[in-house]
């Protein structure tokens, strides 16, 4: 039996990797791969080093203790585009453990066509990651020009924190 490590991510705390995992222990199950590990983490997809649960997993991955690792999709383990994403898939293979897609099976081909659709993806991912940014961008200059006033209410409770741990800095002029 395969041993599977999952990993699921989602971009932000306001959302929840649980549909993510119930999915994929179902695919693992169907499919009688024997899940080991899961990693699980709410963290955008773009930033280096922030990813702690992918360290984890590329470190278990160093130590064999698994055969394969299950994503929901390719853009799951970053949004950084083709590069990124192949020296990640790379570097799991030089434990050789895999990687299995459950959105994208078609990655599981062989060969120099395994490779063009991991980067084809992962543009797509970060391509689209791009736009849905550029959008909302667009959307909140086009609120502070209808005199929306965006950010936290002054005063917050929130703000108050960050101010404390040093987040805001004052200038003396």
């Amino acid at each position: 039996m395969t041993k599977v490590a999952i990993y699921a991510r989602c971009s932000t705390t306001e959302q929840f990797t649980d549909n993510q995992l119930e999915a994929l222990r179902q695919y693992a199950t169907e499919r009688g791969l024997e899940v080991v590990a899961e990693y699980s983490e709410n963290k955008s997809g773009w930033k280096d080093g922030h990813q702690l649960e992918l360290i984890r997993l590329v470190n278990d991955a160093r130590r064999r203790k698994f055969n394969a690792v299950l994503v929901w999709s390719l853009d799951r383990l970053s949004r950084g585009g083709p590069a990124k994403v192949l020296t990640l898939v790379n570097t799991l293979n030089a434990y050789d453990v895999g990687v299995i897609s459950y959105q994208q099976p078609w990655i599981e081909a062989s060969g120099p066509l395994k490779e063009l659709l991991y980067s084809l993806t992962a543009w797509v991912a970060k391509f689209e990651s791009e736009l849905r940014s550029e959008r909302t961008k667009a959307g909140l200059a086009r609120a502070r020009a209808s005199g929306k006033v965006l950010g936290r209410p002054q005063g917050s409770a929130d703000k108050r924190k960050r101010r404390r741990r040093g987040y805001f800095k004052r200038y003396a002029e």
